[in-house]
């Protein structure tokens, strides 16, 4: 199995070996770290450092970080080069995006942060993992101004992005696959006020859909909670809780979860493992 979005590097997971211990007992064979800010990206390299078979890093600036007073363009470009350098690590860019849910946001920046990152993926052809919440009319005029300027469909290379725990409607998903959107299913959306979402994804091609735990959030309803886990914070989502996401979301496809399996498998090694030119 593979997790194509999480936060190992959260402080609220507060042993972080005797997780990925039972993250692989559980099959989990890759997963994507995703930093948010400059505070986190050293924690992200050094796990993926010590667990270079399962984690993949990701460096991005999450909108709920901007705007940010550090030098974060030219330190964010270092950890994508040196990620680079590494034959066997991809650079990943991400986790970025537009966010209109948290209060007194500030439109200029986080518009300034993303179109920095969506330029960085173009240059490194890097994965990208994007968060929209509350901003989808807000992104998908992003997303046209881009391809107006550049002149070409995608948002930013042939790779496409990720739209990681996505919450958009049915209605985007023929346009954004058009974009090169890949659509991440996390566990929060088997919640009873989430069949709407569960919904959408029975219209998402299967060649472009993903899982993710977005661990230590998302915390999914009890009945897919193999793992519970408890911090100073509460209860928090455990990332082996991945394998119940994967057996809830098939039987809603009404697929066999080996043969989820089998489409998530090939997409995520697509998207963030192959080395596109």
């Amino acid at each position: 199995m593979t997790d194509a979005h999480l936060h190992l590097q959260d402080p609220r997971i507060l042993n972080t070996e005797s997780i990925i211990r039972s993250m692989r007992k559980s099959g989990i064979t890759r997963c994507v770290v995703n930093g948010t800010s400059p505070s986190d990206w050293e924690k992200v390299r050094l796990l993926a450092e010590s667990h270079p078979d399962l984690i993949i890093p990701s460096y991005g600036l999450h909108p709920w970080n901007t705007p940010c007073k550090e030098n974060w363009k030219l330190l964010l470009r270092d950890y994508l080069t040196e990620s680079n350098s590494l034959s066997k690590v991809l650079p990943c860019i991400g986790e970025c995006g537009l966010d209109r849910w948290i209060t007194d946001y500030n439109m200029k920046a986080q518009e300034d942060a993303f179109n920095y990152q969506l330029d960085l993926a173009s240059e490194f052809n890097a994965p990208i993992t994007i968060h929209i919440l509350k901003a989808w009319g807000w992104f998908l005029e992003t997303l046209r101004d881009r391809q107006e300027a550049n002149g070409t469909q995608s948002l930013t290379t042939e790779r496409g992005f990720l739209l990681h725990s996505y919450n958009g409607s049915t209605e985007l998903i023929p346009e954004l696959v058009s974009a090169g959107a890949y659509f991440s299913f996390s566990g929060y959306s088997l919640n009873t006020d989430k069949a709407n979402t569960l919904e959408t994804f029975r219209h998402i091609p299967l060649d472009r859909l993903l899982v993710e735990t977005d661990a230590p959030d998302m915390l999914p309803p009890a009945h897919a909670i193999s793992h519970p886990l408890q911090s100073t914070a509460g209860y928090i989502n455990h990332p082996a809780n991945l394998s119940m996401i994967y057996q809830e979301l098939a039987k809603a496809l009404g697929l066999s979860t080996e043969n989820l399996h089998a489409h998530i498998a090939k997409n995520f090694s697509t998207f963030f493992l192959k080395n596109k030119t």
